[in-house]
C-alpha cells in the first residue's frame, strides 16, 4: 500500500513547546523546498547582532542608501552559516531571476547568488526582502518523522508575517493561522 507523501513546500513548520533541540526552540521556518530527497526552510523568527550595511560591508558591497540596511540578518539555520539566503518577491512580473534562484511555489524566491546583493546595494532588486545566514535542512524523511513525533507544526505560510510581522510577534502569529494560542500548547505528545 503506497504512503500519501506531504509537500511541505511554502508552509511554516512550527516548533512546539517541547522541542529539545535549543537550536530550533521557538522558532518558525519557512519551509522553500520539500520533495523526496528532504527539506530546506530558513528560520524566520531569529535576528542576529547583525544588519544588512554590516553584510554588505563584509561582502564588499556598499550599503543600500535607505532604510533596508538598518534592517537584521537572521539566522536561517545551522546549515552553511557563512552562506547568504535571500527569501524575496519575484524580481519582475517578466519572470526574469537571478544567477542562483529557486522558485518556491505561493509567490516568493529564494537566491543565494551574490547578484541580489549587488542589486539591492544599487537601489535596485526586490522590494520585499528576508535575509538569512544559513539554512535548516532535513535528509529524505527527516522532517516528516519529527513531525510524526510531534516535534512540529505546519500551515500554509503568508508573506505578511515573513515581511510585515514584527520578530517577537511571528511565532504568535504563526500558530495563529491555525487558530491556536500558544499558551494552549502542552509540551507533551499524546495518543488518543
Amino acid at each position: 500500500m503506497s504512503q500519501t507523501r506531504i509537500v511541505l513546500t511554502n508552509q511554516f513548520l512550527i516548533a512546539m513547546p517541547g522541542m529539545l533541540d535549543e537550536g530550533f526552540k521557538g522558532a518558525v521556518i519557512f519551509i522553500c523546498e520539500h520533495n523526496e530527497n528532504g527539506a530546506l526552510g530558513l528560520v524566520i523568527n531569529r535576528p542576529m547582532a547583525m544588519t544588512l550595511g554590516n553584510l554588505f560591508e563584509k561582502v564588499d558591497l556598499s550599503p543600500p542608501k535607505d532604510a533596508l540596511a538598518d534592517r537584521p540578518v537572521f539566522y536561517g539555520g545551522p546549515v552553511q552559516p557563512e552562506r547568504g539566503f535571500v527569501l524575496h518577491a519575484p524580481l519582475d512580473a517578466a519572470g526574469n531571476h537571478y544567477n542562483a534562484t529557486m522558485i518556491v511555489p505561493g509567490g516568493l524566491e529564494m537566491t543565494t547568488s551574490r547578484d541580489v546583493l549587488e542589486a539591492l546595494s544599487n537601489g535596485a532588486g526586490p522590494k520585499r526582502v528576508f535575509v538569512t545566514l544559513g539554512y535548516s535542512g532535513w535528509a529524505a524523511g527527516q522532517l516528516e518523522e519529527e513531525i510524526g513525533r510531534n516535534g512540529w507544526l505546519t500551515v500554509e505560510a503568508t508573506q505578511e508575517i515573513i515581511f510585515d510581522t514584527p520578530v517577537e510577534l511571528r511565532y504568535e502569529r504563526a500558530l495563529g493561522l491555525l487558530g491556536v494560542d500558544p499558551r494552549m500548547l502542552s509540551q507533551e505528545a499524546g495518543h488518543a
